[in-house]
């Protein structure tokens, strides 16, 4: 009996390791994602890097014209930038993740491409986004206020991991919450919105009241910020700061998304 012929591209990718073709998959969905986001052009995603720096550069002049003296440290910029980098991270990762289905639904069609492929390719093109810019912007503070810092990479590094692993939990479980309940898309806006002044961006959480404490602690935000700030000030305590309860919450977020 003749063998039955196959169709080559078919064939090769079910010969293909299958972690392989979930890498290959991701990084097509991470080329596609960059090329609607920001155009085809290098111009097009350096705009991307210059857009958010260009924010946190301008939201912290304005803001260090009135707080003149920061919590830590000498510079209000460097200390406005170390607060908000993370959360920044964290809502970009958790704003890509929750409408990756949604801008994505043409491709799921083909069966090699899942809904996870999506929300996964989102959260690591924003990850590296956002590396770029606060590598540029902390680079750029230092030089230009001659701020001295004691870099401490691996809790910078833990610090991004745990806002991108927060994001990518909540951002998960909005994607269907946004799926089957429309409602709640508005719902979780007006939610949102005093996070950027609960969770330490203008503040440290050794200087707020004991009471206060006590509550700002289950902010996970906060307990990120507050490692990202470790990582640059030695003399800052973050002994608060509890990881495996930041990735319990944004990893159990994930599983139950």
């Amino acid at each position: 009996m003749p063998p039955i012929p196959t169709v080559s591209g078919t064939s090769s990718l079910a010969a293909r390791p299958v972690p392989l073709q979930r890498l290959r998959v991701l990084f097509a969905l991470i080329l596609r994602d960059m090329n609607a986001k920001f155009g085809r052009s290098v111009g097009g995603y350096l705009w991307a890097v210059a857009e958010p720096l260009g924010g946190i550069v301008l939201l912290a002049v304005a803001f260090s014209l009135a707080l003149r003296m920061p919590p830590i440290g000498t510079s209000f910029l460097f200390f406005y930038a170390t607060g908000m980098i993370p959360f920044t991270l964290y809502g970009n990762v958790a704003a890509s993740a929750a409408n990756a289905v949604r801008s994505n639904r043409g491709l799921l069609s083909y069966s090699v491409v899942t809904p996870l492929d999506a929300v996964l390719a989102g959260a690591l093109l924003e990850l590296m986004t956002m590396s770029v810019v606060a590598a540029l912007l902390f680079t750029g503070i230092v030089i230009v206020d001659d701020v001295v810092v004691n870099f401490e990479p691996i809790r910078v590094v833990r610090s991004f991991a745990m806002a991108a692993v927060l994001g990518l939990g909540v951002g998960t479980l909005n994607c269907v919450l946004f799926g089957f309940f429309p409602t709640w898309k508005n719902i979780w806006g007006v939610l949102n919105k005093p996070l950027f002044l609960i969770s330490g961006v203008f503040f440290t959480f050794n200087s707020a009241p004991p009471a206060f404490q006590e509550v700002l602690w289950y902010n996970p935000l906060s307990q990120i910020i507050g490692e990202m700030r470790a990582g640059f000030y030695g003399a800052y305590r973050a002994d608060y700061v509890s990881d495996l309860y930041v990735f319990g919450i944004g990893l159990s977020l994930f599983v139950i998304g």
